[in-house]
């Protein structure tokens, strides 16, 4: 079987956007390749056309493939509800908690069902590229790990460690990583890779080959920035990077997104952010939220808690301002779910009926089986297309898709239907005129599907141009041995 495993110096070096490149330039040549996550720790996720919940980052990874994406790829989901615990999906589907005092040593269960599930798609495909989970030098966790070196060891992988030079002191972290490692860890290192490099190669050269020098590990390229590649991310770190459009649009529309402290499936205005014109900014300040053309709460894996939070930070204040007045809020999911006049939630957050902010009229119900599927709809003749993941049940009454609609609120339990052009685009119209935007859509604009794509296209190229990837395949040809 072969496979590799790409780790990186820290959560956020770049590891989910080389596995991605790597995909779809190992798919150009022919080869069956797969994506593959032992263990997510994260609230972006997606659910795949079998019905199973993955993390959002092996999900596009499956498109850069080119194979349908299911469980196989991201055998154990953690979705953080607290900062003491976590709800486990595994192999697709809710299977629990996990408190913190388990993280290294209750996890067994998990391990053996990731291995069978490497096995599984190992056996299907010619080449599996695996990603880890933040850093392999995180040896107060190695004894229960079955993500990073653990995985390594139980299937002779080669390693490729992945280090981001934007955050500085790169070469430090990648030799700590090395040294930190045991001798039968650090032998299956194989590789190093720098990430995000602007600048003059021929200033960095020295410092690698003394690293190599150091540790006998050669470097298999250098990737440079990527200014407009900004792929769905798993980690929390990356919300909120993005800029405003700077294509000379006079005409604007300004959407504030709230960040809750447990927001789930940010992803979910990345196609707001890339509709030229639009300006998307992820924040808690009270003041860009009141003066946003469009305010959006997005999904939350804590309704409850979030919504306390809101009314802490004044910000529900701002939500029902906004509604008084006309200027429109968006709900999705979670943020749906506190717009309703009650939620009784004995479930999530075992809070019992707490009341809403009362701007649809509508109650939530917790229940304990979660609703996972892939619905459409359609709306002023446009098609609707989301996914659902939550416990709560809305009774909505169908007023706009997956929800309802009273004057300029919004809500809808639907993830991603932002996704879709013709939708994304109508909604933004109803928002500029509620808003006196004088925003308009540019036709001929590129869909946000076509511009995905692109982006995993722009880093294949890139992988295919700056990594030498004849070397990589050599190394998991000798882990097939």
């Amino acid at each position: 079987m072969a496979g590799l495993l790409v780790t990186g110096t820290s959560s956020d070096a770049g590891k989910s956007l080389v596995v991605t490149g790597l995909c779809r330039a190992f798919a150009r040549r022919g080869l069956s390749v797969a994506p593959f996550k032992s263990q997510n720790m994260s609230n972006n996720s997606m659910v795949c056309r079998d019905g199973s919940e993955i993390g959002r980052a092996q999900y596009l990874q499956a498109e850069a493939a080119g194979v349908e994406a299911s469980s196989l790829h991201n055998p154990v989901l953690l979705k953080p509800g607290s900062d003491r615990r976590a709800f486990v999906v595994l192999r697709g589907q809710p299977a629990g908690e996990l408190r913190a005092g388990e993280y290294a040593t209750g996890r067994a269960h998990l391990a053996t069902a990731a291995f069978a599930a490497y096995e599984e798609l190992a056996a299907r495909h010619a080449l599996v590229v695996a990603e880890g989970a933040g850093s392999p030098a995180e040896i107060n966790l190695r004894r229960g790990d079955y993500v990073n070196m653990g995985l390594a060891r139980r299937f002779d992988l080669p390693v490729m460690v992945v280090g981001d030079i934007d955050r500085g002191g790169i070469l430090a972290a990648l030799y700590g990583t090395w040294a930190l490692l045991d001798e039968d860890d650090r032998a299956l290192l194989k590789a190093f890779c720098i990430n995000k490099f602007r600048g003059d190669e021929s200033v960095l050269t020295p410092g690698l080959e003394e690293i190599t020098r150091r540790t006998g590990v050669p470097f298999v390229g250098v990737l440079p920035w990527l200014e407009d590649v900004w792929l769905d991310s798993e980690d929390a770190l990356s919300i909120g990077r993005w800029r405003p459009s700077q294509d000379g649009i006079v005409d604007r529309l300004s959407v504030a997104v709230v960040r809750f402290p447990r927001t789930s499936n940010a992803t979910d205005v990345d196609a707001l952010a890339a509709e030229p014109g639009v300006d998307v900014r992820v924040t808690t300040d009270a003041d860009v939220c009141r003066e946003a053309d469009l305010l959006v709460l997005p999904g939350s894996r804590a309704t409850v808690s979030d919504l306390a939070w809101l009314r802490e930070q004044g910000l529900a204040d701002v939500v029902l301002e906004r509604a008084a007045v006309g200027r429109p809020v968006l709900g999705i999911c979670g943020g749906y779910e506190m717009l309703a006049a009650t939620i009784d939630d004995s479930i999530e957050s075992g809070a019992g009926v707490v009341p809403g902010l009362g701007l649809l009229p509508a109650t939530v119900t917790f229940a304990r089986e979660k609703v996972l599927g892939r619905p459409t709809g359609t709306w002023r003749g446009h098609r609707v297309e989301g996914y659902e993941i939550h416990h709560g049940v809305v009774d909505d009454d169908g007023s706009f898709p997956g929800g309802m609609r009273r004057e300029a609120v919004f809500g809808s339990i639907w993830h991603g239907t932002l996704e879709g052009d013709d939708f994304r685009r109508a909604f933004l119209a109803d928002v500029a005129a509620l808003s006196g935007s004088l925003w308009q859509s540019r036709p001929g604009t590129a869909g946000f599907a076509q511009r995905r794509s692109a982006m995993i296209d722009a880093l294949a190229d890139a992988v295919e141009e700056h990594l030498d990837l004849d070397a990589l395949l050599a190394l998991t040809a000798r882990s097939d041995s």
